[in-house]
C-alpha cells in the first residue's frame, strides 16, 4: 500500500495549484485523478481569463483570492512559461443603468486595490477597442486582466509537481476513505489501496460526493452550464482585449474574447442543468450568444465558426469558494465551489490550501532541492526562419508539418507523448494540434500513426480522452482484404 503525506483528490487547476504549492517542501504528495489527463474536467471547459479584480468585494473569500491569483499569475509565467497575456480586459456599458453598474463596479475595484483600473467615457472605450459598437456609453478598464491557456496552464502545474516529487495517478477513481490511526485510506474503482495523513477534496464537480464518502460535511454541488463558441484566428471581430459586458445576477454575461492560441472565443451561457456530465450545445444557445456578443462587436459573425464545447461550473448554495478544514473529520481539507473566478484565483488557492494544511499539522520542511522552473517550449510556429533550419538539422521531424491549420510539428507530437500525454484530446491540449479550421480533419489520422509507433499500441487501442473513447470500431483492414490487419 503506497503511503503519503498528502492526497489530493482532483486535477485540475486547485488540485494541481495546490500540489505546486507543497511540492517546494520535503513531502510525499499523491494526486489522484478519474480522467486519464490533468485538467480534463472542469479546468478544460474554461472561458480562459485571468480576471481584473473588479467583480466581487474583497469581503468575500472568492474576492480576496482572484486579487491575489491575478497577482501571482505573472510570477507563475516568468517560471513556467505556459500561454498567458495581460490583454486587458474592458467592461462596456449600453445603456444608462449599465452606465450605473460600471460605475459601481469602479469602485469596486479600487477599494480592491485593482492596479490602473479606470472609468472610461464612450471616446475613451473607442480608443482602447475600435471594434467595440459605437453605441456603447461607456464602461471600464482593468489593464491587469488578461487571457491564459487553462489546459497550457494546468499542464505546466503538473509537470513542475512531478519534476519535484509529486505522484500522479490517472484514471483513478476515488470510491471511499476511512480513518485508520494517523492516516486516511483511501480506495480506488481499480481497487487500488493508498495510505495518506492529509486529504485535500479538489474533486470540482464531484467535490460533494467525494466529501460524503470520506463522512465529511454533506453539501450539493449544482452544475451550471455553460456553452461557448470558437471562431476562426482570421475572424475581423477578433478584438485586442477580453470584452465584457455589464453582468446580470449572477452571470458576468457573454464576452468576445482574444484567446491565448489566436482565436477568438464568444460565450458562455449560464444554465443550471441536473447531469454533471451534460456536454451539449444548442442551436438556440448558439444564437442567443450571437446575438449578445454581437451588440458588443458588430464584426462577431457565425460564418467564422469552427467549434463549439461546453462544461459545467461547480455551484454551491451561497455562490463563494468552500476552502476550509473539515469540521467533522481530521485532516481533510475542502476545496470545493470553485467556480468563476476560479482558474484567476488558483495560485492564491494553492497556497492557502498549503497554509490551512499547516494549521492541522503537516510539518513544512522546506525542501533545498526545490526545481522552480521549466524551460521554454518551443514551439515551430513562434520560429524564426533560421531557428526552424536549426532544430531541422538536430531533428528533420521539427520541420515536418502534421497539423496544417496550427504548423504543429511531428516533434512537438512527440514530444507531447513522452510528457505522458497519451490520448488525441492529451495531444491536442498540449500542441493544439486539431484545434485549426479544420478540427483535425487533416491531422488526425497522422497523429494516431505517431501515438501508436511512439506507445506500441495499434490503432485501435488508442482513445480521444481515455476510459472507453476509442476511436475505431475493431481492427483496421486494408481494403479488399477483409479481416488483415493493417
Amino acid at each position: 500500500m503506497e503511503e503519503y503525506d498528502v492526497a489530493i483528490i482532483g486535477a485540475g487547476v486547485t488540485g494541481l495549484a495546490a500540489a505546486y504549492s507543497l511540492a517546494r517542501y520535503k513531502l510525499s504528495v499523491l494526486v489522484l485523478e478519474k480522467n486519464c489527463d490533468a485538467s480534463f474536467g472542469v479546468s478544460k471547459a474554461n472561458s480562459g481569463i485571468v480576471h481584473g479584480g473588479f467583480h466581487y468585494p474583497a469581503s468575500t473569500l472568492k474576492g480576496r483570492l482572484e486579487i491575489r491569483g491575478n497577482r501571482l499569475f505573472g510570477e507563475y509565467h516568468r517560471r513556467l512559461h505556459f500561454p498567458f497575456r495581460r490583454c486587458g480586459i474592458l467592461l462596456a456599458a449600453f445603456t444608462k443603468e449599465e452606465l450605473a453598474k460600471a460605475k459601481e463596479l469602479y469602485e469596486q475595484g479600487k477599494n480592491n486595490g485593482v492596479p490602473g483600473i479606470e472609468l472610461c467615457s464612450k471616446e475613451r472605450l473607442l480608443e482602447l477597442e475600435e471594434k467595440l459598437s459605437p453605441d456603447v456609453l461607456g464602461g471600464l478598464y482593468a489593464p491587469e486582466g488578461g487571457v491564459v491557456e487553462p489546459y497550457g496552464y494546468a499542464f505546466a502545474l503538473a509537470e513542475i509537481a512531478e519534476k519535484n516529487g509529486t505522484v500522479f495517478r490517472y484514471e483513478e477513481k476515488v470510491l471511499n476513505g476511512k480513518r485508520e490511526g494517523d492516516f486516511w485510506e483511501i480506495r480506488t474503482e481499480k481497487e487500488h489501496l493508498y495510505r495518506a495523513k492529509y486529504i485535500v477534496n479538489a474533486a470540482g464537480l464531484y467535490a460533494d460526493e467525494i466529501s460524503r464518502c470520506f463522512g465529511a460535511e454533506e453539501f450539493v454541488i449544482t452544475p451550471r452550464k455553460g456553452e461557448e463558441y470558437l471562431l476562426d484566428r482570421l475572424a475581423p471581430c477578433r478584438p485586442s482585449k477580453v470584452i465584457f459586458p455589464v453582468p446580470v445576477g449572477h452571470s458576468k454575461g457573454v464576452l468576445v474574447i482574444p484567446t491565448c492560441g489566436g482565436t477568438t472565443m464568444v460565450g458562455p451561457t449560464s444554465s443550471i442543468v441536473s447531469d454533471k456530465e451534460e456536454k451539449s450545445t444548442t442551436e438556440e444557445n448558439r444564437k442567443k450568444i450571437f446575438s449578445l456578443a454581437c451588440r458588443m462587436i458588430p464584426s462577431v459573425s457565425e460564418k467564422d465558426l469552427i467549434s463549439a464545447f461546453s462544461g459545467s461550473r461547480p455551484v454551491m448554495e451561497g455562490e463563494d469558494f468552500y476552502i476550509a478544514p473539515s469540521g467533522k473529520v481530521p485532516c481533510f481539507i475542502q476545496a470545493a465551489g470553485i467556480l468563476s473566478p476560479g482558474l484567476t484565483a488558483s495560485p492564491a488557492v494553492g497556497e492557502l490550501i498549503r497554509d490551512l494544511l499547516e494549521k492541522e499539522g503537516l510539518v513544512l520542511e522546506k525542501n533545498p532541492d526545490f526545481l522552480d522552473s521549466l524551460p521554454e517550449r518551443k514551439t515551430l510556429r513562434e520560429m524564426t526562419d533560421e531557428e526552424a533550419d536549426e532544430m531541422h538539422k538536430k531533428d528533420p521531424a521539427w520541420t515536418k508539418i502534421v497539423c496544417r491549420c496550427e504548423k504543429i510539428s511531428e516533434a512537438e507530437i512527440v514530444e507531447a507523448i513522452r510528457k505522458g500525454h497519451t490520448t488525441l484530446d492529451g495531444i491536442k491540449f498540449y500542441t493544439r494540434s486539431g484545434m485549426g479550421r479544420c478540427q483535425g480533419g487533416f491531422c488526425s489520422g497522422k497523429i494516431l500513426e505517431i501515438l501508436a509507433r511512439e506507445t506500441g499500441k495499434s490503432i485501435p487501442e488508442l482513445t480521444k480522452r481515455g476510459e472507453k473513447s476509442f476511436l475505431t470500431c475493431g481492427p483496421l483492414t486494408a481494403p479488399g482484404k477483409e479481416g488483415e490487419k493493417r
